[in-house]
């Protein structure tokens, strides 16, 4: 990998290791991009919090550190300033706001709940649901039409367990719609790594038919995510025994 564009930092209380220490990780690994994309903050109403994000005081911070760090390493290392967002339609106007008032360049699509998050159960955790899989893929595909996300990390989040061709008939129209918005999907290191149910077989099969690209995320949690050569390899070694094209590097889309 020459880029990785899906970082995190401790802020979101699931990940470890300072900025340095990622940035000392990718110049090792001989990245020439690294994008810090922590999970964004949210202002939900009446003080509702998850804990899996920073909170919304916390991003000034991790805005003017991502800045320095970029000033710092400048001509051994291409930093961007991102996040990590789900896409709410009912706070995403607001979200854009504070995100542009902090100069943060790109966002990453990571739909890890749907509707808008509050009393909604969890994508990852497995479901018989249609009603839940369709509101994923309708939400991902209003979320790519917005043209503020460079790319959808881990499309193949939602983990649906009923039966297979009500799977692919969302899931195509999702691909579809990706290849139609221009955006890469993301083919999940940290999945693949950890032995979780993405990246999917059955969903990247889809994607291959429909013609999609992909590109190669770490979703790093530790520095050394960032030094894993085997998962990566591992990951080519899938995207190129289906047929789904890999890219590099992308063009980051500003919000």
């Amino acid at each position: 990998m020459i880029a990785n564009y899906h970082t995190h930092t401790p802020r979101c209380n699931h990940a470890t290791g300072t900025e340095d220490e990622y940035i000392k990780a990718a110049l090792q690994a001989g990245l020439k991009t690294l994008g810090f994309s922590d999970h964004t903050p949210y202002g939900f109403p009446d003080g509702y919090y998850t804990h899996m994000r920073m909170l919304p005081q916390e991003l000034p911070g991790y805005a003017d550190t991502v800045r320095l760090k970029r000033k710092q390493y400048q001509g051994k290392l291409d930093i961007h300033l991102g996040l990590e967002a789900e896409y709410y339609p009912a706070y995403f106007d607001d979200l854009l706001v504070m995100l542009r008032d902090n100069g943060i360049e790109y966002l990453i699509l990571g739909q890890h709940w749907s509707g808008n998050e509050i009393d909604e159960p969890y994508n990852g955790r497995p479901t018989e649901s249609e009603e839940q899989l369709k509101k994923y893929c309708d939400q991902v595909i209003e979320a790519m039409n917005t043209g503020v996300f460079s790319y959808v990390a881990h499309p193949d989040l939602l983990n649906y367990v009923g039966d297979e061709k009500i799977y692919e008939n969302h899931m195509r129209r999702l691909c579809r719609e990706a290849v139609s918005c221009g955006i890469p999907l993301e083919i999940n290191l940290l999945g693949l790594g950890g032995g979780r149910h993405y990246p999917a077989e059955r969903f990247w099969r889809i994607a291959a038919q429909e013609g999609n690209q992909a590109v190669l995320g770490a979703d790093a949690h530790s520095p050394q995510m960032l030094l894993d050569k085997e998962t990566e390899t591992f990951a080519r070694s899938f995207a190129a025994n289906l047929g789904i094209p890999l890219m590099d590097e992308i063009t980051l889309r500003r919000i």
